[in-house]
């Protein structure tokens, strides 16, 4: 056994992007240097950033990231609910890595006591072959809304009787009134199982906020376990949301569109993080900049997001961007945006129906039922250019067929892969983080007309982000573990 004063411990937030993610990764880290055989657990997660497991599963990219962290390889039981929402009332219920179903909020909610049983029965195996379980609850434990039947925090937390950390983020101001709200919100028992709180985010004097610590302590009873600082220029897996935009000086220009559904924009992360790569989202309503490359995203509502691009303008502008030789890329929903039509006759995505495209591509698309997850590796071919060796993962219910195929943009383990157009400014892929891998991502940047050899090493660039906030989390773990060992020394 592994000595710690815990078999399951649990980080919930007082908000959603409190920065529970980056805590869990921090904590499985700090326990691999221990020597502790640990592994990252989310109940239940909400996110259109997702990862494809070695055993062709589907869980959110934060679980993937924490695997990471915890030098383990990552696996459907470490998320066994995953809900990708592809309205603003309806999400793909996806249980152990696998869809189960489209539902509607309130058709979900009925649905969860068969969520539990799930999210138990993987806590199980998971405790079998596991020293410890770091788990991240879900946006807040203080939804009064959300209490019934809650499998993603305090419903969790009780089933399984673990402590339970509270991290609330200074950055966002009011985080005194969110922890005593919070715990204001909560049930005897529930309130009783949050040993200590971690504040994050914190940049100044912490000097002057430890009166407001003091009060903090007194007024609750608990310890605050650290505060964390903001730690600037990290290199870590969204969960969700796009981070917000650093400054850049890079003069290769790319622009991507930001899809009402857009998933998995981790794919550009590798592009941000591009010392000549000047980045940038373009949201509704926001003027189109002057690109060398556009990117079309991913998206989970593939006719809808398609819709949205025609009604801002995106035809018009990628026509006059093609008209002065720059360079169009679209990756899975993107790609299939790029042909001629794109069909959903079950419904899969939305109402039934097919819908014109941008026909930038010889090809058609038709949404199929069955979600092809698949992990890729190999040596392939970049139309037009020298061998190359691609990574990365598919993540789709799409089946395109046409012309444009027939000119892959890669060659992998000898099937062709994604399309280009005859004059070679266009390029669709299926494959997500195909710029993860640094001869790849250099290969697609010469494709598109940058000039330069730099190469970025995202894999190095996560790991010493892990270090950096698993440092700085040090301290967190060690008055936890003497928390805990003072409440219950026989455990």
């Amino acid at each position: 056994m592994s000595g710690l004063p815990f078999r399951t411990l649990m980080v919930q937030g007082t908000t959603s992007d409190a920065g529970k993610s980056t805590v869990v990764a921090a904590l499985c880290r700090l326990l691999l240097r221990r020597g502790v055989h640990v592994a990252p657990f989310k109940p239940q997660n909400m996110a259109l950033n997702s990862a494809v497991t070695k055993d062709g599963g589907e869980i959110g990219r934060a679980q993937a990231l924490q695997a990471i962290a915890a030098g383990v390889e990552p696996h459907t039981d470490m998320n066994p609910v995953l809900l990708k929402p592809s309205s603003d009332t309806g999400a793909q219920v996806i249980i152990h890595g696998r869809v189960r179903a489209e539902m509607n909020a309130r058709d979900y909610h009925q649905y969860k006591t068969v969520a539990m049983a799930a999210v138990l029965e993987s806590h199980g195996r998971l405790l079998s072959q596991y020293q410890a379980i770091v788990v991240e609850g879900a946006g807040s434990p203080a939804e009064i809304n959300l209490r019934d039947r809650d499998i993603a925090n305090m419903g969790f937390a009780e089933a399984v009787d673990c402590p339970v950390i509270l991290v609330a983020d200074i950055d966002r101001g009011g985080v005194f009134a969110h922890i005593v709200g919070t715990l204001d919100c909560l049930s005897a028992s529930e309130r009783s199982r949050i040993v200590g709180f971690v504040i994050n985010r914190f940049r100044g004097d912490i000097s002057l906020l430890e009166p407001g610590l003091a009060w903090l302590e007194e007024k609750t009873g608990k310890p605050v376990l650290g505060v964390l600082p903001y730690l600037h220029g990290m290199y870590l897996d969204a969960e969700d949301a796009v981070q917000p935009a650093q400054e850049n000086t890079g003069h290769f220009r790319i622009v991507v569109p930001s899809l009402p559904r857009m998933s998995n924009h981790t794919d550009f992360d590798a592009l941000r993080a591009h010392p000549d790569v000047d980045l940038r989202f373009v949201r509704a309503g926001e003027p189109m900049p002057a690109a060398d490359l556009v990117i079309l995203p991913g998206s989970k509502n593939t006719r809808g997001d398609l819709a949205w691009l025609q009604s801002q303008g995106w035809p018009a502008y990628l026509a006059r961007h093609l008209r002065y030789g720059g360079k169009v890329i679209g990756i899975c929903g993107g790609f299939q945006m790029l042909g001629r039509t794109v069909a959903d006759p079950h419904g899969v995505e939305g109402g039934a129906g097919t819908s014109p495209a941008l026909g930038l591509l010889d090809l058609d698309t038709e949404l199929a039922q069955e979600k092809r997850l698949a992990q890729v590796s190999g040596s392939g071919v970049l139309a037009g250019g020298a061998p190359v060796e691609v990574r990365g993962y598919e993540i789709h219910m799409g089946v395109s067929n046409g012309a444009a195929l027939g000119r892959p943009a890669f060659v992998i383990d000898g099937r062709h892969e994604g399309a280009c157009s005859e004059d070679g400014q266009v390029l669709g892929t299926y494959l997500h983080g195909v710029f993860d891998h640094p001869s790849a991502c250099a290969a697609l940047l010469r494709w598109a007309g940058l000039k330069t050899g730099h190469v970025v090493d995202t894999s190095a660039l996560r790991e010493a982000s892990l270090d950096r906030i698993a440092d700085a989390t040090a301290p967190v773990l060690e008055r936890l573990l003497s928390v805990l060992e003072r409440a219950a020394p026989a455990q």
